[in-house]
């Protein structure tokens, strides 16, 4: 009985082109432009969360909003959602200078953070999703998430004992 030999370089290149190649398994898995968009939005808009004996309160710096601008939400049933958007200027400011034949702005330094941003928070159980509230006021936002009541302990039930 004769082997055959099978060349090392055929199998070698058949080997490669029946499996994915490294890099493109990570083109593959590499995160969308929206997670990355999503992530940044979150780690840049930080929030101070306290609790108190009756109520959960989540505080956020947000200057130069209109309440319009904010979007509170309930996702899942126990995330709380919180986002919004800072533009940068005012479509009616741009139609202004134009109307006027002022020059165009040009930025020396731009320090303030503006487009989307985003946090979400995982509400504890206690939380009563149907009993949130939010407040604007002087550029910080505050959302108030009531907690459920405890159950009230049951009180012992005292059984009469009969002499027969």
């Amino acid at each position: 009985m004769d082997v055959v030999m099978v060349e090392q370089p055929l199998l070698s290149t058949l080997n490669q082109v029946m499996s994915v190649p490294d890099e493109m398994e990570k083109l593959l898995n590499a995160p969308t432009r929206s997670y990355v968009r999503d992530t940044k939005a979150m780690a840049s808009t930080p929030a101070d969360v306290k609790e108190y004996p009756s109520s959960y309160v989540f505080v956020l710096d947000m200057p130069g909003l209109k309440s319009g601008d904010i979007g509170v939400q309930i996702e899942e049933g126990n995330v709380l959602s919180i986002s919004g958007e800072r533009k940068r200027e005012e479509q009616q400011q741009k139609q202004k200078e134009k109307e006027n034949d002022e020059a165009e702005v040009k930025y020396l330094r731009m320090e303030r953070r503006v487009g989307k941003f985003m946090r979400k928070f995982n509400l504890p159980k206690n939380a009563n999703a149907d009993a949130i509230s939010a407040e604007y006021r002087d550029g910080v936002l505050t959302v108030t998430v009531q907690k459920v009541p405890p159950p009230e302990p049951k009180k012992p039930k005292t059984i009469e004992v009969k002499v027969a």
